[in-house]
């Protein structure tokens, strides 16, 4: 018997049409689509076929998930778990997968844009700044679901780079715990964003350190926030800012020669 594959598209953070090309293109050719009614716009579903088979896995179990997809991939060539953001990221991918290893399911995934990037364009920040911080650190704080050793947000916080903080909008309250323990000033910018690029949804909250968890309190967001701490937030109105040399006139690369002489501390 043909089996088809089951595609794990990434459906983006919201808006429908942040759906990658591919993605989309996937959607026209399913004959069946689980998509995760309690994160995913269901609007995405909108480029599936007539008579494609189409179910929302909110309420269904990890098994229920698994046997539905191997079920629907005995009928059809193209089957669709469709999943908020990037399926790599907080997707349980792997957790999924597995069962349709076993039953020889093969699999594919297709890359989406995760909520962390629509929440830096949705403020317009950048989540990088020459001289300010190079790194960024995708992470959440300890819940039902305990940290590994060594990822506590305090530790990892220590680095004082970019944090995009995932499934913790509920724990504002030790957010500002492991920040303050990692020697984050209480007047360090914070940023929230709710349903990020959701069309009239989203919602975007500024505030500090020691403000942010009552700003969201005030505007009664619980659910489906990213939060992000970071040393740039705010830069698009500071005076001064250290240039990319990238895009410097006095700096030479394969594709530019520099046309100014370098200053000093440019060649030192």
């Amino acid at each position: 018997m043909t089996v088809g594959t089951v595609w794990f598209v990434g459906a983006g953070p919201g808006d429908p049409e942040l759906i990658t090309v591919k993605g989309r293109s996937l959607i026209e050719r399913a004959g069946a689509i689980l998509f995760a009614g309690s994160l995913v716009n269901e609007a995405v579903t909108r480029w599936a076929p007539p008579g494609s088979t189409i179910a929302d896995s909110k309420d269904m179990t990890l098994e229920q998930m698994a046997a539905w997809l191997i079920a629907q991939a005995q009928q059809h060539a193209v089957v669709i778990r469709l999943q908020t953001g990037d399926p790599a990221l907080y997707g349980a991918l792997i957790e999924v997968v597995q069962p349709l290893d076993a039953a020889g399911v093969p699999v594919r995934v297709v890359p989406g844009v995760s909520s962390a990037m629509a929440s830096a364009a949705a403020a317009v920040e950048s989540f990088t700044l020459p001289e300010v911080t190079q790194s960024v650190i995708f992470t959440r704080v300890e819940g039902r679901t305990p940290m590994p050793e060594g990822e506590s947000l305090a530790e990892l916080a220590r680095h004082h780079c970019t944090l995009c903080i995932f499934l913790s909008i509920t724990l504002l309250h030790k957010v500002q715990e492991q920040l303050r323990a990692a020697g984050w000033a209480d007047d360090a910018p914070m940023l929230v964003v709710h349903k990020a690029s959701w069309p009239g949804e989203e919602l975007i909250i500024r505030g500090t350190l020691a403000d942010i968890r009552q700003r969201c309190r005030d505007a009664k967001v619980v659910s489906q926030a990213m939060v992000i701490a970071s040393p740039n937030l705010g830069a698009r109105h500071w005076p001064t800012l250290a240039k990319s040399k990238l895009y410097d006139a006095s700096f030479t690369h394969r594709f530019r020669k520099a046309s100014v002489p370098a200053t000093p501390t440019e060649t030192s």
